[in-house]
């Protein structure tokens, strides 16, 4: 039976929406492919390593939302996400990077994600180590011999035996750096730093792979340690981390991101419609198109592949492509590649009742943006009714009248009219300022651009 803590499908649509406007169809599709993941885990062992992955093709604009979705998905699964291109890619043989690479990125995200956790819960314990250590530096512990060292910070001296007086004092500073009281004051500490190698690598070899090799030589070179002399603040930052990385077991961490990896991972395949040759001819390529589709058919397959943390199977990845499709279609991808993506989903075109959702109902909406970047000054802005409408008018417009760039077109909108604000922010408009926006405030600012067909499509 599936644990009650992972997300029913109607649960994830339900959280794609705080984000994400309109495209239900695309949203259930995600939503049940990642349902079916975690199913997949919940059944025997005997048919769950045949269960494959319904990978998905999201056909649509720049700007409906295509990479969106894929992000929020990962963030909702708590899972590895990369995000690559295809047209990035090259074919064996070429210079440039290979299709394996986009692995090694997601071990890399995964390798991250299981170390931050580890330091998280590894944290509290660290940090007591780390305080003894800062506290050891300001006051040392008394010697056998009677000796103290002068720390430079007052000590008023108290009744008792030299270890008594030594321990007291010990006590009384641990409660500061506890507190924060002595954030400010500087201490010096050693700091461990890397040898860096510089590698000249054979034509041909990927900066993945030339990174990686730069990294294992410089692990097999001795570190230096240097005297810096820092705040107790920047100390605890540092020394915590020297700490935290100490106590984490490295073949623990390898063999818990491999897995997450493997059973949780998701890639994003953006721009897949580039690397597929139109039967009308248009757009060839100088590096064979088909070759980059042959090369990432293994991988969404699945195939094992070689990283410096191990070797990494690809049977249970979510890979989910996207691409416009102008000027080609799916279908002029090779047969086996399209067969790799059985589920497709054409994403619709915003209209402009999308665009006065967009910037109204998402947690991080455009509106939201500019009203808490403006608070941070102690600048109150507000958006009207009828602004919210004209912006999106505005955007909708420019959308049909230039080139199709989706929601990204507020942006572009919303910054044409608040530069100025944005500008006089607090010279001429001072703290506690109240700004509203309103239908004809956004007219006056963009009504002449989009007067001028030239001057809108070069600004808007």
């Amino acid at each position: 039976m599936l644990d009650e803590k992972y997300l029913t499908p109607q649960q994830i649509v339900a959280e794609l929406d705080k984000y994400i406007i309109g495209q239900h169809e695309a949203k259930r599709n995600v939503a049940i492919a990642l349902r079916n993941r975690w199913r997949r885990m919940a059944t025997e062992n005997e048919i769950q390593k045949d269960i494959s992955p319904n990978n998905i093709l999201m056909i649509g604009a720049t700007g409906v939302g295509k990479t969106e979705i894929a992000r929020r998905l990962a963030k909702l699964a708590d899972a590895p996400f990369i995000k690559v291109e295809a047209s990035k890619f090259t074919e064996v043989g070429y210079v440039g990077r290979d299709v394996e690479s986009m692995v090694r990125d997601l071990i890399e995200v995964s390798i991250k994600m299981v170390k931050d956790r580890l330091k998280e819960d590894l944290k509290s314990k660290a940090t007591e180590l780390v305080d003894e250590h800062i506290l050891d530096i300001l006051i040392p512990p008394l010697k056998k011999s009677g000796d103290s060292a002068y720390t430079g910070i007052d000590i008023k001296p108290e009744a008792g035996s030299d270890e008594e007086l030594n321990e007291k004092t010990r006590d009384k500073f641990r409660e500061k750096l506890k507190r924060g009281d002595l954030d400010d004051k500087k201490i010096e500490i050693d700091v461990k730093q890397s040898s860096s190698v510089n590698v000249v690598g054979p034509i041909g070899i990927d900066d993945s792979s030339m990174q990686n090799l730069q990294e294992m030589l410089g692990g097999m070179m001795p570190k230096n340690a240097k005297k810096r002399k820092v705040t107790i603040a920047d100390a605890r930052k540092i020394l915590l981390d020297d700490e935290v990385s100490k106590m984490i077991d490295m073949d623990e961490v390898k063999e818990e991101a491999i897995k997450k990896a493997e059973n949780t991972g998701i890639i994003f395949i953006d721009e897949i419609d580039k690397i597929a040759r139109s039967k009308n001819g248009s757009g060839g390529g100088e590096v064979s198109r088909d070759g980059v589709q042959r090369d990432l058919l293994p991988i969404v397959e699945g195939s094992a592949v070689n990283t410096k943390y191990g070797v990494v199977n690809t049977d249970h990845v979510l890979f989910i492509a996207a691409g416009a499709f102008h000027f080609s279609k799916p279908t002029d991808l090779i047969p086996e590649l399209q067969g790799r993506f059985p589920i497709r989903v054409e994403l619709d075109k915003l209209t402009k009742n999308d665009f006065v959702q967009i910037l109204q109902s998402p947690k991080n909406a455009l509106t939201k943006q500019y009203q808490a970047l403006l608070g941070s000054e102690g600048v109150e802005i507000s958006f009207t009714e009828g602004a919210i409408d004209k912006l999106a008018e505005i955007a909708f417009f420019a959308n049909n009248e230039m080139e199709n760039i989706g929601a990204r077109r507020l942006q572009t909108v919303m910054s044409q009219l608040l530069n100025e604000f944005m500008f006089d922010v607090p010279e001429k408009i001072a703290p506690n300022t109240h700004i509203e926006i309103t239908a004809d405030l956004v007219q006056e600012k963009l009504g002449k651009i989009l007067a001028n067909k030239d001057l809108s499509e070069y600004i808007l």
